[in-house]
C-alpha cells in the first residue's frame, strides 16, 4: 500500500510534508474550520448581552464550547449534507447550544451573517497568524545570518562584476549588506501587517440588523467585534472585504522573494567562480554520474519555489480585488491556494538559509581574482586626473590604455608615472592595489550588520 507521502498529489502535502509544517497550523481545512466555528461563537457572544442573555450560569456553559480538531471533524460532517462549510459550523454551534440546554441562544447564531462576514475574519486570521508564527521569524532568521556575513567579511575585497565583467572592487560583506538593507523594510511591514475584516451582512450595509434591532449601533459593534479579533476595521466593503490590503501583502512577500531570487543567482554565480567553497555532506550525492560534484542545490531548490509562489502571489493580487458587483464566487477557491504560495515560499526561505550556513569563503581565489585585475583601477586614474584639472581627456586616455587590454601592477604604474598630476596624487595611485580600491564599502557592511 502506498504510504500517504507517497501518494500525496501536492509535493506540499508529500515529499515536503515535514518542512512546511508549521503552516498547516495556520492553511489547513481543519484549522480554517476551527477559525470559522470560532468567529461564530465569538460572535454569538458579542450578541448575547445585546438582546438580554447575560446570566452567569449559562454564560459559563457558553464558554464552556470547545473549538478543537474535534470540532472541525464533527463540523465537516455534518457538510456531508449541507453541502455549505458555513452553515455546517452554524448548524454545529446549534447542537452544541441545544446539548448545553441554552436553545434561546439558537436564534442568535450566525444572526445578520453573511458567509463572507465569517470567512474574511477567518482567513485574515490564519494569514495573520502564519506571518506572526512562521514566516516573520524565518524572514528573520535569513536577514540575521546575512548581516553576520557582512560583519564577518566586512573587510574581505572582492572583484565586483558589472555586466559579468571585471569591476570596481567591492568586500564580501558590504553585497550582503546590501540584501540585508534591502529585505529589512520589508520585513518590517510583513511584521507590523494588519489585516482588515468585516461584520456588516449580505452587501455590507446591515440591512437585516436594522430591520431586526434599529436601536442598536450596528457600526459601532461590528467595529469593536472585529478589532477584538485582532484585525482593522473595514467600514466600506460590499458582500467581501475587498482584498486590496491582503494583495498589498502578496506583492510585499512577492518582493521580498524577488530580493532573494536575485541573492541565490548571486550567490549560484560566486559558487561557480569559486569564491564560495561549499561543505561537502556525508552520505549526500551530487551527480548520479560524477563523484565529485557538489552541487549549490539550495540555492537552485530556492528559485525553484520563490518561481512556483511568486506565481500564485501574482494571480492572487490581480484576482482577488476584482469582484463582479457585490459579489461572484471566484475567489473562494483561489482563496484556498494561500497555503500553497505560503509553503513554497517557506520552502525558499529555509533553502535561502542552509545554502548561506553551508559556504565557507575561498579567500584566495578572491586575491587572486583582484591581482589579475589591475585595469580596474583606471577609473580611479581617470577620476584623479579630472580632481586635479590636468587634462580633458582623462576617460579618453585610460580608455584607450586599458579597454580590452591586459593590465598588469607595472604596468599601470608606469602609465601613472608618466601623467601631469601632483606628486602628492601620483603617489597616491601608485600606492593604490585594486585590494585597496573598496571605498568605503567596509563601513557600509559594519553599519549595516
Amino acid at each position: 500500500m502506498v504510504s500517504i507521502l507517497l501518494g500525496a498529489l501536492s509535493p506540499l502535502d508529500g515529499r515536503y510534508k515535514q518542512q512546511v509544517a508549521p503552516l498547516a497550523a495556520h492553511f489547513s481545512e481543519s484549522a480554517l474550520i476551527r477559525q470559522r466555528a470560532g468567529i461564530e461563537l465569538a460572535w454569538l457572544k458579542t450578541l448575547a448581552p445585546l438582546f438580554d442573555f447575560s446570566r452567569d450560569t449559562d454564560l459559563a456553559k457558553l464558554n464552556s464550547i470547545v473549538v478543537d480538531d474535534n470540532a472541525a471533524a464533527a463540523i465537516k460532517d455534518i457538510e456531508k449534507t449541507t453541502r455549505h462549510d458555513v452553515k455546517a459550523v452554524e448548524y454545529w454551534l446549534t447542537t452544541r447550544l441545544q446539548e448545553l440546554r441554552l436553545t434561546e441562544l439558537c436564534p442568535l447564531t450566525h444572526f445578520g451573517c453573511t458567509s463572507w462576514d465569517i470567512n474574511n475574519i477567518a482567513l485574515a486570521r490564519m494569514v495573520t497568524g502564519a506571518l506572526q508564527e512562521t514566516m516573520s521569524p524565518a524572514l528573520a532568521d535569513i536577514i540575521s545570518a546575512l548581516r553576520q556575513r557582512a560583519d564577518k567579511c566586512a573587510t574581505q575585497p572582492m572583484l565586483a562584476r558589472t555586466h559579468g565583467q571585471p569591476a570596481s572592487p567591492t568586500t564580501v560583506g558590504k553585497e550582503f549588506a546590501n540584501f540585508a538593507a534591502r529585505l529589512s523594510p520589508r520585513a518590517q511591514k510583513i511584521a507590523i501587517c494588519r489585516l482588515p475584516g468585516k461584520m456588516n451582512g449580505a452587501v455590507g450595509n446591515y440591512n437585516a440588523h436594522i430591520v431586526a434591532r434599529a436601536d442598536l449601533d450596528w457600526p459601532r459593534i461590528a467595529k469593536t467585534f472585529v478589532e477584538s479579533q485582532g484585525l482593522r476595521f473595514a467600514s466600506h466593503t460590499t458582500q467581501i472585504e475587498p482584498y486590496d490590503d491582503l494583495a498589498d501583502l502578496f506583492g510585499l512577500l512577492r518582493g521580498v522573494n524577488i530580493i532573494l531570487l536575485d541573492f541565490c543567482r548571486d550567490m549560484w554565480g560566486y559558487i561557480a567562480l569559486d569564491y564560495f567553497v561549499q561543505q561537502a555532506v556525508a552520505g549526500e550525492v551530487g551527480s548520479s554520474t560524477m563523484p565529485h560534484k557538489i552541487n549549490p542545490i539550495d540555492f537552485e531548490n530556492a528559485e525553484g519555489n520563490i518561481g512556483v509562489a511568486n506565481a500564485l502571489f501574482s494571480h492572487f493580487s490581480d484576482k482577488l480585488p476584482v469582484s463582479r458587483w457585490q459579489r461572484d464566487l471566484s475567489d473562494s477557491t483561489v482563496l484556498r491556494n494561500i497555503g500553497t504560495a505560503f509553503g513554497h515560499t517557506l520552502l525558499a526561505w529555509s533553502a535561502v538559509l542552509r545554502g548561506l550556513q553551508r559556504v565557507t569563503l575561498n579567500r584566495q581565489v578572491l586575491e587572486n581574482d583582484l591581482d589579475a585585475n589591475w585595469q580596474v583601477l583606471a577609473e580611479a586614474v581617470q577620476t584623479v586626473i579630472r580632481a586635479e584639472n590636468a587634462g580633458d581627456n582623462a576617460y579618453e586616455q585610460l580608455k584607450e590604455f586599458s579597454r580590452g587590454a591586459t593590465v598588469d601592477k607595472e604596468r599601470l604604474q608606469a602609465f601613472i608615472h608618466k601623467l601631469p598630476v601632483s606628486d602628492g596624487a601620483k603617489a597616491r595611485l601608485l600606492a593604490l592595489t585594486p585590494r585597496d580600491y573598496c571605498g568605503i564599502a567596509a563601513r557600509l557592511a559594519q553599519e549595516t550588520a
